[in-house]
């Protein structure tokens, strides 16, 4: 009985614990589509994870079709798509752009960075930085900024 008790009292105390961080962001579940030839995506997952966010890192051969699913409009393509809560996420997408999304509850379909710039997640290459803009998009394909990275 006691040992019942005390596996009932420490899957308690797990589960509590949980649901404190989840309330305070500290855990998020995204789920990654990927190629199984880019590198790049990797790392971005690597981002992802080193900033406490639970990854299903799915490798799929037909990213496109993954992409048409969730509406990501082929002008804000690149080369992984997430989904994080009821959101799409669309390339290499910093996690401060993703915390700032779920924070604000935005009401749109998800947020791109599109193509592949130098000195995003993933993509970094010493000290060189394109500067890029986050994009937010909707269902109906209205597209607006909703973050700017600077070089």
């Amino acid at each position: 009985m006691k040992k019942i008790l005390t596996i009932m009292m420490m899957v308690s105390f797990v589960f509590a614990g949980r649901l404190a961080l989840a309330e305070i962001g500290g855990i998020k579940d995204v789920v990654v589509y990927r190629s199984p030839s880019c590198g790049c995506c990797g790392k971005w997952v690597k981002h992802l994870k080193d900033n406490n966010f639970n990854v299903v890192d799915n490798v799929v051969h037909d990213v496109d079709s993954v992409k048409r699913k969730y509406g990501v409009p082929s002008e804000l393509a690149s080369c992984h798509t997430a989904i994080v809560g009821d959101y799409v996420i669309e390339g290499h997408v910093p996690v401060e752009d993703i915390e700032k999304l779920l924070s604000l509850k935005a009401d749109v379909l998800g947020v791109a960075v599109p193509g592949m710039p130098v000195g995003t997640p993933g993509m970094e290459m010493g000290d060189r930085k394109d500067a890029y803009k986050v994009i937010a998009f909707d269902k109906e394909g209205r597209k607006q900024v909703f973050g700017v990275h600077e070089e």
